[in-house]
């Protein structure tokens, strides 16, 4: 009998009818057994979409940053960083509370699957946490997002930041991940993982509990979509979508981390390969999205273009290898109970909040409007850049974005036959 089985087996003494076990299987197959990353791909798209749908996109790092901004007005760094006393209330910030809703998904996806556990590393994993949690909060301040808001998102609404920051993801992966083996070759100290302890005896119960987050999340959606204030009605809405963006993410073990780490650590292609689908799948629905003036594209595109979100790209590339995740990947591993990943969130957020206040000072990160196009927002690192306007229209950047992730799948493929571009 497996272990899953077993621990399941509280169903059985609930309901002791004889189909159960049959209902037990199909259970194992959906919410314990892990879910193809192409699947995961696909349904991110669907949620992602449906964001677009209701004028919303997915983000992270402006969630996190303002944790971090609370964090430093807690300590009293706030006026010296320049950050207003009154803040969004978290719960109100359309991205802290998707990454609040996005934890949520994946703690309630955890329990339904019995895989939660407080889960303590080495204690060097502690020091790369913090470490690679402060080099993602510096890329994602230089590139305006993480891989979600810096890289993923803007590639469906049709800007080439997104591209930008992919060139300085892949060398940032490259070069993490080879000081990461020097490390492993230099540092002896505190690579020891601590005694795991007991399991917990609540543990086949999990999935009961995941039930009753499952229905205060639905409580809470209802009564905000169901509230006279349009305003908590938009907001049900990303209660919703953070929820399932992180029970997806949980289910499926997709992470943009492993998307370009994979290839150069072990020369396995799956999840960057299911990457290549979600963005095939994702550039043309959020072209026709955008064309029917669902969204403004220019609320998702950071103004990166193209020196911020290459460099921050680099940073954030490198910091996501030692940190073990990135920024959605982490939420989610903290959902799951790795205290590791808790610590990289801490930092990033932190981290992004304190250097977004230095480069304040130097007006690096301030907008001005466009001098050609009054729409757009330029900074010193770079501007928004949308394809459809640069090029006139949506057929050359299907064009251009089919190429990239035509010649990418190639090179995955080579790499998985092949190994040319490992590095261990």
């Amino acid at each position: 009998m497996s272990e899953a089985t077993a621990n399941g087996g509280v169903l059985s003494r609930l309901l002791p009818f004889r189909w159960i076990s049959g209902f037990q299987d199909d259970y194992e197959r959906v919410m314990v057994h892990e879910w193809s990353p192409y699947l995961g791909a696909i349904l991110l798209v669907i949620v992602t979409s449906a964001l677009m749908v209701s004028g919303l996109f997915w983000g992270v790092f402006g969630g996190l940053k303002l944790w971090g901004d609370y964090f430093n007005n807690f300590i009293g760094l706030g006026s010296l960083l320049g950050i207003k006393e009154n803040l969004d209330n978290p719960l109100m910030h359309r991205i802290s509370l998707m990454n609040i809703t996005l934890l949520l998904g994946a703690f309630a996806a955890a329990l339904f699957s019995r895989q939660f556990r407080l889960s303590r590393p080495p204690k060097l994993e502690y020091i790369w946490g913090a470490v690679g949690g402060t080099l993602m909060g510096v890329g994602a301040a230089l590139a305006g997002g993480c891989t979600t808001g810096g890289f993923f998102t803007p590639l469906t609404f049709g800007s080439p930041v997104g591209w930008t920051m992919w060139v300085g993801l892949l060398a940032g992966a490259f070069i993490g991940l080879k000081a990461l083996l020097w490390t492993m070759e230099h540092i002896t100290w505190g690579t020891v993982a601590p005694k795991r302890g007991p399991e917990s005896a609540l543990k086949p119960y999990y999935p009961l509990f995941g039930l009753v987050v499952l229905a205060a999340l639905l409580y809470w959606a209802g009564s905000w979509f169901t509230s006279e204030d349009t305003k908590l009605g938009n907001r049900a809405i990303i209660v919703l979508g953070g929820f399932a963006l992180g029970f997806v993410l949980h289910r499926s073990r997709f992470c943009f981390s492993r998307v370009f780490r994979e290839p150069f650590m072990t020369g396995e292609g799956t999840m960057t390969k299911a990457m290549i689908l979600a963005l095939a799948l994702g550039i043309p629905i959020g072209s026709l999205l955008l064309q029917h003036n669902t969204v403004d594209p220019y609320l998702a595109i950071p103004a990166a273009f193209w020196l911020g979100s290459v460099i921050g790209g680099l940073i954030f590339g490198i910091g996501m290898v030692f940190a073990g995740g990135c920024a959605s990947g982490s939420l989610w591993r903290m959902g799951e109970g790795h205290i590791k990943l808790m610590v990289a969130v801490f930092f990033f957020g932190w981290a992004g909040s304190v250097f977004n206040g230095i480069v304040g000072r130097w007006g690096l990160l301030s907008r001005e409007p466009s001098l050609v196009n009054f729409n757009v927002e330029v900074t010193k690192v770079g501007t928004q850049a949308y394809l459809p306007d640069i090029f006139g229209g949506w057929s050359w950047v299907y064009v251009l974005s089919f190429a990239i992730l035509g010649i990418w799948y190639l090179l995955v493929r080579y790499n998985e036959s092949t190994e040319k571009f490992t590095v261990l």
